[in-house]
């Protein structure tokens, strides 16, 4: 195994409020173990935050961080990890920071809802981008220029980004290999007991063949023209026509596999995208209701309160007071 010995390589993480504790954990673990596996320090590591004193994590722990928003250290690099709620913590100090160190010449990144800091900050125009599965909705619909993909982690462009979670171990374990080989990275993976270390073209949600126990190939393709046409109003019709079948024996491959109906499954779909989006960003409720495939605003919310007890209106109004009393 042939290690660099030159000059360790200094991460600084910007820890942003309500940031993901897991993906925090899985972006510093593998360069710890990585120093204890070479026998010396290859990488070091500091905390940043917008006060530069503490930041809160989603769970609920206290970190204590050994900078604020000061110029990171020549030739490291920084990475955002941020968490839930992270369009509210967009703010104009973070931004001012990031670009500067754009300026400089930073490789800048991002793990688990991070990319979306970038986006707004104007670095991920035209470039692919991987953020967590729960943003992929609000993302999609605020900067349809940034190429988002459903990889669990993007090293080939100048800004790296990861879905969070474990993949952020993946991710780090590829620059690792990077830097110093890939027997480095599969020594500190067994350290980890981590054997299933994912390549960036890997998905990030379990497949549909697994969510639903099938591996019916009309199914599935099924499942993922509704999933990708969320917008669209589609119908049984819509649907059996893209797969090359009847109506009819569309119905009975929802029924037999998954004891609903298409339509029943399409409306689901639409409505949990409509819930995201109402959770995660400022859109009103009708152009959510469009965004949505939902023509009628007022049977949108109709049916919104049916399948969740409460209106559109209700849910962000009670979304705004948590966050409130949060603060």
């Amino acid at each position: 195994m042939n290690i660099d010995m030159s000059t360790p390589t200094t991460f600084v993480f910007v820890l942003v409020e309500d940031f993901s504790h897991l993906a925090f954990s899985c972006a510093v673990e593998p360069l710890r173990i990585a120093n204890l596996v070479a026998g010396h320090e290859l990488y070091r590591w500091e905390l940043a935050s917008s006060n530069g004193q503490t930041v809160r994590c989603s769970n609920g722990v206290v970190t204590l961080v050994d900078r604020g928003l000061t110029p990171a250290p020549r030739g490291s690099q920084v990475i955002v990890v941020s968490g839930i709620n992270v369009q509210n913590h967009v703010d104009v100090k973070l931004l001012r920071y990031l670009r500067a160190e754009r300026v400089r010449g930073t490789a800048i990144g991002a793990v688990c809802s991070g990319a979306l800091i970038l986006a707004e900050a104007g670095f991920l125009d035209d470039r692919k981008a991987a953020i967590h599965w729960e943003y992929h909705d609000l993302f999609a619909e605020r900067y349809p220029e940034v190429r988002l993909t459903k990889s669990v982690f993007v090293t080939d462009e100048k800004f790296v980004t990861s879905s969070g979670g474990a993949a952020v171990a993946d991710m780090m374990l590829h620059l690792i290999a990077g830097d110093h080989g890939g027997e480095l990275a599969a020594l500190i993976a067994e350290q980890m007991v981590y054997n299933a270390v994912r390549e960036a073209d890997a998905t990030q949600r379990v497949s549909v063949r697994s969510r639903y126990g099938t591996a019916n190939e009309k199914l599935v393709r099924a499942i993922h023209f509704i999933e990708e046409n969320i917008e669209a109003p589609l119908s049984n019709s819509n649907v059996a026509k893209r797969l090359g079948i009847s109506a009819r024996q569309l119905e009975r491959l929802f029924e037999r596999y998954l004891k609903t109906t298409p339509r029943r499954y399409i409306l689901e779909a639409r409505l949990q995208r409509a819930r995201n989006l109402l959770m995660q960003s400022e859109e009103g409720v009708t152009e959510i209701a469009i965004a949505c495939g939902f023509l009628s605003p007022s049977r949108f919310s109709k049916l919104y309160r049916v399948r969740y007890g409460t209106s559109p209106a209700k849910q962000r109004a009670t979304l705004y007071q948590t966050r409130g009393q949060r603060a």
